[in-house]
Parts: C-alpha cells; sequence; structure tokens
C-alpha cells in the first residue's frame, strides 16, 4: 500500500495511522523503501512511503478481564 507523509510526520506516525500499530511494521517499512531513512525522522511532505501489508491469520491470546471494583 502507497501512502504519502503529512506535513511534520514520522515513519512511525504515518505506520500508526494506517495500519493501527507498529510493532514490526516500522522495520519492514525501512525495508521497503531504500534510502527512507536519509530523509532524517521527520518526513517532508508529500513523500511516498510504501507500507507492508499485514496479516490477521495469528490472533492474540485473550487476556482475562480484571476488574479493579466490582
Amino acid at each position: 500500500m502507497r501512502v504519502y507523509a503529512h506535513q511534520g510526520d514520522t515513519l512511525d506516525a504515518l505506520v500508526w495511522r494506517h495500519l493501527g500499530r507498529t510493532a514490526g511494521l516500522v522495520e519492514q517499512a525501512l525495508e521497503l523503501n531504500a534510502g527512507l531513512c536519509a530523509h532524517g525522522p521527520v518526513l517532508p511532505h508529500g513523500t511516498a512511503v510504501e507500507l507492508p501489508e499485514i496479516t490477521t491469520t495469528a490472533t492474540a491470546p485473550e487476556r482475562p478481564l480484571v476488574q479493579l471494583w466490582d
């Protein structure tokens, strides 16, 4: 998926906005976009960034609900 940076965007903010999480995805995005790190931490407005496709085959184990007060 190709997205474009807004003014003041960082790569992790861009990944979070479009994919909803960053764990492992920022690293994948850097591998997909050779030379992206040359822009520095803040991407120039309009920079095209190819984001990785995420699969939802593995689901996280369900945690029990903990309530402080009943």
